[in-house]
C-alpha cells in the first residue's frame, strides 16, 4: 500500500512537471511566432521601398541614357526618387546637391550637374540598395528556417509531453483505484 501510495504522489509530481513544460513550450512557440511574424513585417516594409526606391532609380537612369531627362522629371519616379535623395544619409553632400538640382530641373550653384555624373551616382545608389536588398531577403530566409525548425522541436516536444501528460493521468487513475 505505502509503495502504491509513493507511486500515486511520484506519479502527481511528475504529471505537474510535465505540464509545467507543456505550458513553457506553447509559451515559448507563441512567443517566437509573435517575434516571427514581427521581423517578417519590417522585412516585407524595407524590402518592399527597397523595390520601389530600386526601380525609380531604374527609371531614371534609363530614361536619362536615352537622352529623356526632361521628361522623366515629370513622372512619378521623379518624386520617389527625389524622396530618396533627400532621406539618404549614406549619400554625400555634393552628391545630394547634384542630385537635387537635376530633379529640381535646375543647376547647382548655376553649373548643371552633367549627366553622365548624375547617372553614376544613380547607379551607385540602385547598386547599393540592391546589395542591401539581397542581405536583408538572405537574413529574412534564415530566421524563417530558423523559426521553422524552433517551432517542429517544439511541436515534437508539447507532443511528447501531452502523451506523456495523458499517460500519467491514467497511471494516476489505475492507482487511485488501488489505493
Amino acid at each position: 500500500p505505502y509503495t502504491t501510495l509513493f507511486r500515486s504522489l511520484q506519479t502527481k509530481e511528475d504529471l505537474k512537471k510535465a505540464q509545467t513544460d507543456r505550458a513553457a513550450a506553447k509559451a515559448a512557440m507563441a512567443e517566437a511566432t509573435a517575434m516571427r511574424e514581427k521581423e517578417s513585417a519590417a522585412f516585407a516594409k524595407e524590402s518592399g521601398d527597397l523595390k520601389t526606391n530600386i526601380a525609380a532609380i531604374g527609371k531614371a537612369v534609363a530614361a536619362m541614357e536615352q537622352g529623356a531627362g526632361g521628361a522623366f522629371l515629370q513622372t512619378q519616379a521623379a518624386s520617389v526618387l527625389k524622396q530618396i535623395v533627400e532621406s539618404d544619409d549614406k549619400l554625400v553632400e555634393i552628391d545630394r546637391d547634384d542630385l537635387t538640382a537635376f530633379l529640381s530641373g535646375g543647376t547647382n550653384n548655376g553649373v548643371a550637374a552633367p549627366s553622365d555624373a548624375i547617372v553614376g551616382i544613380l547607379k551607385q545608389m540602385g547598386d547599393t540598395m540592391t546589395a542591401t536588398l539581397t542581405d536583408i531577403t538572405g537574413v529574412e530566409a534564415d530566421s524563417g528556417k530558423t523559426y521553422d525548425q524552433l517551432m517542429k522541436a517544439k511541436t515534437a516536444e508539447v507532443e511528447a509531453l501531452t502523451e506523456s501528460i495523458e499517460e500519467k493521468t491514467k497511471r494516476i487513475g489505475d492507482l487511485g483505484v488501488k489505493i
